[in-house]
């Protein structure tokens, strides 16, 4: 009688021993099944992401606006793991800002890379073969209280040859960066200067000019401007219609011969 009890004890405990087992491959499975499923749903909700990446490098104190408008970036996409902390999706972002640091080829522009730019920080509005030249001007030549940063103006000088007065147009549309406070109470002290945006050689050209002529700053209209050829202007050609370019050959010719 014993020994029939001891083997149905035996018999219930491999029984449920299979069971045991039985059971912890079920939960396996099931572990494995909701592992395969959630990397899934991680892969599916993690999908590439596209971030601005610098196309070439872009030196410290770049202009955001300049960033933008130049496409110095190219729109990639990266796994969402791979894309940087920060990192800029929308060209939108650059406006106002500048570049605290170089941002080398195939880097992701991230938000750190810039920073807001001050207002009055002219070399945020230069790159490239741009420079900003100061021009002393006073009040009257300079349309002193009204003009301010951000206006255009065209420039004319104005030479005395020694035998030829002539004014002509040196530059248009030429972008003002700074402007002077009000001009000297006292009426003593240093002319007042006006910043402008040109190139490299105009700048030169705009120096010479200030130095040995007189420079008249015109307002341009804020919107729809009219298109203007550029004369010269003599006192034949304001008295009698005599064309500019006669009397230039002929200044250019007296020149010459002394």
């Amino acid at each position: 009688m014993q020994a029939i009890l001891n083997h149905r004890l035996l018999s219930t405990r491999g029984g449920t021993a299979a069971l045991g087992v039985l059971a912890a491959v079920v939960a396996g499975v099931f572990v494995l099944l909701y592992l395969n499923q959630y990397r899934n749903s991680v892969k599916a909700s993690s999908g590439p992401v596209t971030v601005l990446v610098a196309k070439k490098l872009i030196h410290k104190g770049t202009p955001g606006d300049y960033v933008g408008s130049a496409n110095l970036f190219v729109p990639t996409k990266v796994p969402e793991s791979k894309a940087i902390v920060g990192a800029i999706t929308d060209p939108v972002a650059f406006k106002g800002r500048v570049a605290v640091d170089d941002i080398f080829p195939g880097q992701q522009i991230t938000a750190a890379d810039f920073s807001i730019a001050a207002s009055a920080a002219i070399q945020t509005k230069l790159v490239k073969a741009q420079r900003g030249v100061a021009i002393p001007v006073d009040a009257v030549h300079g349309l002193s209280g009204h003009i301010g940063p951000g206006d255009h103006v065209d420039i004319f000088v104005g030479f005395n040859t020694g035998t030829k007065p002539v004014i002509k147009l040196l530059m248009q549309n030429a972008l003002i960066l700074s402007t002077p406070g009000a001009l000297n109470a006292a009426g003593g002290g240093r002319s007042p200067s006006v910043v402008i945006r040109a190139n490299y050689q105009r700048a030169i050209e705009l120096a010479f000019a200030a130095d040995n002529g007189v420079l008249w700053l015109m307002l341009r209209p804020a919107a729809n401007v009219k298109a203007t050829p550029p004369e010269a202007v003599t006192v034949e050609s304001l008295l009698f219609g005599v064309q500019p370019i006669t009397v230039q050959k002929k200044i250019r010719d007296f020149v010459a011969a002394g």
